[in-house]
């Protein structure tokens, strides 16, 4: 895992201590809708994500970009002179642009209400960003109550704003069940919140909210599926739990097994008595994934 630290660099064009590493800038970049953008949103909300360097060159003492290059035009485009970066401290070989994290939703949400909290307002980001209000008002609302414990889960991951609506229907610790759930199963999405919305109890949901109706479906029905929904909750995280030991003693098996394959003696007394437990253990050697 990459290492890094904190500082800010110059780089107007007459003291630049950062450079980009690029000979010339793209072509139709500055006139891209993508950089005007960023632009804007800068100029309205200020940097959000710093831009990463590396280590300064012995020679030139000058930093090389290593993720931000168009963040740092856009800040030369608006007349800033320096830039907070964060400095990686160790030798990377692989390309940094496919290791840096994104902004998660509710990071998003941070940056809008920051923005808000400064005086800037909806419409004035919607027109900036060029995102429609509707939806800079969904990311301003984003936790509106949503319970600690599921904003925490949620913190570093990419969701639909309309997933929220759905969650604010269910008490807090409805919530966690249905975040732990989406992530479990690695699909936080608004189809699959509204499903086990649908699943979940009356006493569960906040308020007067009653349980959705699905139609064609009766009331008896709706409780068997609820307790059946119950369970199958109940047995995956039983599995989530036990998945991790499971595939070590996978791996540890198909490992001996390949060691034992490989003796003459074996092969040849298995081949003689037990040639379907041989073909077993070939399979299982030959599994080049643990999925399958």
């Amino acid at each position: 895992m990459a290492r890094h630290c904190c500082l800010t660099v110059r780089h107007d064009r007459g003291q630049r201590s950062i450079w980009d590493g690029r000979t010339h800038t793209p072509e139709g970049l500055l006139a891209s809708k993508k950089f005007k953008q960023i632009v804007a949103s800068i100029n309205a909300v200020g940097l959000i994500e710093p831009l990463t360097i590396g280590k300064a060159d012995n020679v030139s003492g000058m930093h090389v970009v290593l993720d931000g290059h168009i963040r740092m035009l856009a800040m030369r485009e608006l007349g800033f002179t320096d830039t907070p970066c964060l400095m990686a401290v160790d030798n990377e070989s692989y390309t940094y642009n496919n290791r840096v994290n994104r902004l998660s939703t509710i990071q998003e949400h941070f940056m809008i209400r920051r923005a808000v909290d400064r005086g800037v307002t909806p419409s004035k980001l919607s027109d900036s960003l060029d995102i429609d209000v509707e939806h800079i008002m969904k990311k301003l609302n984003l936790l509106d109550g949503i319970c600690a414990e599921a904003v925490g889960l949620l913190r570093d991951k990419h969701f639909s704003a309309s997933l929220s609506p759905v969650l604010r229907k269910m008490k807090p610790t409805r919530q966690v069940e249905c975040v732990e759930l989406m992530i479990a199963s690695d699909s936080i999405t608004v189809s699959y919140a509204n499903a086990l919305h649908a699943a979940t109890p009356a006493n569960m949901l906040v308020g007067d909210e009653k349980p959705k109706k699905i139609r064609g479906v009766t009331p008896e029905q709706m409780a068997i599926m609820e307790r059946e929904m119950s369970n199958v909750e109940g047995q995956f995280k039983i599995l989530e739990h036990s998945y991790g030991q499971d595939v070590l003693n996978l791996v540890l098996i198909k490992g001996y097994l390949a060691r034992i394959t490989c003796n003459e003696a074996v092969i040849r007394f298995l081949t003689q008595n037990y040639p379907d437990l041989l073909r077993e253990f070939a399979s299982i050697v030959n599994t080049s994934s643990m999925e399958k």
